[in-house]
């Protein structure tokens, strides 16, 4: 068998880490993946059975994130006619090219009967937490920080709490709880996945939506995401059960330091509660 030069190895190798990177950068960073999951969830008053939330998260408004891309996204999610609607973090990558008018001029497109909610991220944090929350609101999008709102439907209550940023030390659980009774049914939105070996701890919290991690972004077939970021690496993409608490991962719709996405597609989240059993 005629053995490879090294200079025909190279050449291969860098062949197919361009085509790669092309395919990354072209293709499957546009290609939505749309999760649809029914969730099966102890504690669900039985009025909320069929309630249906739409999630997205890490959209990284910024040098690689625009309306452009975000205009398909809108659109897939308004289409899925949720009762709500979630942002779960890192809205922006950066605020001083105009990222605040885009957030207000694209999410302000958002619209659910039970109404749009979303809490800030560490990089939301590290440009400009308060501007980021403004624009939110402008766009008409309901910001948790630490705090709760209460969906009522056929006579119950469901309660929706925002932990703010753990990653950037502004979360308080003691706070975002307070006041809730201790038989409520709570659903949790954070940024970060990995605090949710803290949230299990609270018996009223039955569902955890979180994004952070990118599910790796850049994935490689049998090892997975190849970087992850802190509090995101224990529980980096889709469904875990933490003792009685539901955890999901979303793998977020932008990108971060590299504008590629291999084996990990952007995606929207619908879930299905129904009452566990």
């Amino acid at each position: 068998m005629a053995r490879i030069s090294r200079r025909t190895f190279l050449r291969g190798a860098l062949a197919s880490a361009a085509g790669i990177s092309l395919y990354g950068g072209l293709v499957e960073r546009n290609w939505l993946d749309i999760v649809r999951l029914d969730l099966p969830l102890r504690k669900l008053p039985d009025a909320f059975a069929g309630f249906t939330i739409a999630q997205i998260s890490d959209l990284h408004f910024g040098i690689y994130f625009g309306p452009s891309s975000m205009d398909p996204i809108v659109q897939a999610v308004v289409e899925l006619n949720a009762d709500a609607i979630v942002i779960t973090g890192d809205i922006v990558s950066r605020v001083t090219h105009g990222e605040p008018e885009m957030i207000v001029q694209e999410l302000s497109r958002l619209h659910a009967p039970h109404g749009v909610f979303a809490v800030l991220g560490n990089h939301d944090w590290w440009q400009n937490g308060p501007l980021v929350a403004e624009s939110l609101r402008r766009a008409g999008v309901t910001v948790l920080s630490n705090e709760y709102h209460v969906w009522q439907r056929g006579g119950q209550a469901l309660h929706l709490t925002g932990i703010d940023d753990v990653f950037c030390g502004k979360c308080d659980l003691e706070k975002a709880l307070h006041a809730i009774p201790a038989d409520a049914a709570v659903l949790t939105l954070v940024h970060e996945p990995d605090y949710a070996d803290i949230i299990a701890r609270d018996p009223r919290v039955i569902l955890q939506l979180s994004g952070h991690s990118h599910g790796g972004q850049v994935c490689v077939p049998f090892l997975g995401g190849l970087i992850f970021p802190p509090w995101g690496r224990k529980y980096s993409s889709g469904l875990y059960q933490i003792d009685e608490l539901t955890l999901y991962t979303n793998r977020g719709v932008g990108v971060i330091a590299l504008p590629v996405r291999v084996a990990c597609r952007p995606e929207i989240t619908l879930f299905t509660l129904k009452p566990a059993g």
